[in-house]
């Protein structure tokens, strides 16, 4: 068994299916849509960026990409009968050979370009590596699959290290007879310009209510309905971050937070310590980053209230709007939220990096937010 096989898959969400698993793709239909009118018009381009927040389905929308073009062969005109119809959709029967060969990582077609091991083999590097980026040069090397297609699936660019980067630039600025890459990123600014340039981008929004309940649902991740507002509110559409907040209780946590805040000017010090000591200790380390995010999130919240002049459409707790509006009533306000979320999140940060005991961490940051001092 080589190294790879006993580390775990790093495009994989803890607790989720792999995104090669998915079969179905909600709320990205202009995405899909537009791929879908650059293959049938005969513009394909060779190099694709899919691009928008984490958790949105831009990895379930590469491998859905993946398993069309290497099942369809190209659109050309049979003489008689005229041209086939355009496709309409990109899903491929899950029994089809190419899509079973797809799921298993078998397809000769396809290459996958993601983090390997480190140096010494026990964990995943940190980064994409140019060795991993070499292993290319074996998969152009050999015969071209059905259609003659070929497809590379790079998760995450934003991981390649700047060596791996420019070999996959050179790729773009060269590209492989009959060959498609497709770029995952989650943070595009961070790519080389000229990787950007060299691709057509596919823009994927944050997931409303209904198409969260529906990825989550797909996922085998109940939610109650009447949450499906507040998840999408805080996670800001992204199916993942969502996950990950049903697994560590953040509605509930928000709503400590923000009745912690509601109590001001008189911080409700009992609520704030046991909020403090559900944080602490090794097991909670996961409960402590959520917190941390949530805060950030909710003092963000505070101060668009005040800055727009109203509380945000969706609420994330009950009686939100109005402890929202309460705490920061005017622009001056807002500004003021903003300054003490910045400097609480920066002590808190710091806290953490230095291995400040967690309770501590927790009733500071709150003290933080609530006083500024």
């Amino acid at each position: 068994m080589s190294a790879d096989d006993t580390l775990p898959e790093p495009d994989r969400s803890p607790g989720a299916p792999h995104p090669r698993e998915t079969q179905q793709l909600f709320g990205q239909n202009k995405a899909q849509a537009d791929f879908l009118t650059a293959f049938n018009t005969g513009r394909l381009h060779h190099g694709w960026l899919l691009t928008g927040p984490r958790g949105t389905g831009k990895a379930t929308l590469a491998w859905a990409i993946a398993r069309f073009l290497l099942a369809t062969p190209p659109q050309e005109d049979d003489g008689l009968f005229g041209a086939p119809t355009p496709p309409e959709t990109l899903h491929i029967d899950p029994e089809h050979p190419v899509a079973r060969r797809v799921l298993a990582l078998s397809d000769p077609g396809l290459f996958l370009l993601r983090r390997g091991p480190n140096e010494k083999g026990d964990k995943l590097a940190a980064d994409i590596r140019v060795q991993e980026v070499r292993k290319l040069a074996g998969f152009f090397g050999l015969s071209a699959a059905d259609g003659g297609r070929r497809v590379v699936i790079v998760d995450a660019a934003d991981e390649l290290n700047i060596q791996a980067a420019n070999a996959i630039l050179k790729m773009l600025e060269e590209p492989p007879a009959r060959t498609t890459l497709l770029l995952i990123s989650h943070q595009p600014a961070r790519l080389l310009p000229t990787i950007r340039s060299r691709c057509r981008e596919l823009r994927l929004a944050p997931l409303g209510d209904q198409d969260m309940m529906q990825a989550l649902t797909q996922a085998g991740i109940d939610m109650p309905a009447d949450q499906a507002s507040a998840l999408t509110a805080l996670s800001g559409g992204s199916v993942g971050a969502a996950a990950r907040m049903l697994s560590l209780d953040g509605l509930g946590l928000y709503n400590d937070l923000l009745s912690l805040m509601g109590s001001l000017p008189r911080l409700d010090r009992p609520r704030l310590l046991s909020l403090s000591d559900s944080c602490a200790g090794k097991t909670n380390e996961e409960r402590l980053d959520m917190v941390l995010t949530l805060a950030d999130l909710l003092a963000a919240r505070i101060a668009r209230t005040g800055a727009l002049g109203q509380p945000p459409a969706a609420q994330a707790a009950p009686n939100e709007a109005e402890i929202l509006s309460r705490l920061a009533p005017d622009a001056r306000a807002a500004r003021s939220w903003a300054a003490r979320a910045q400097k609480a999140g920066d002590r808190a940060r710091h806290a953490r990096a230095v291995n400040v005991d967690p309770a501590a961490l927790v009733t500071d940051l709150v003290l933080q937010l609530a006083h500024g001092d």
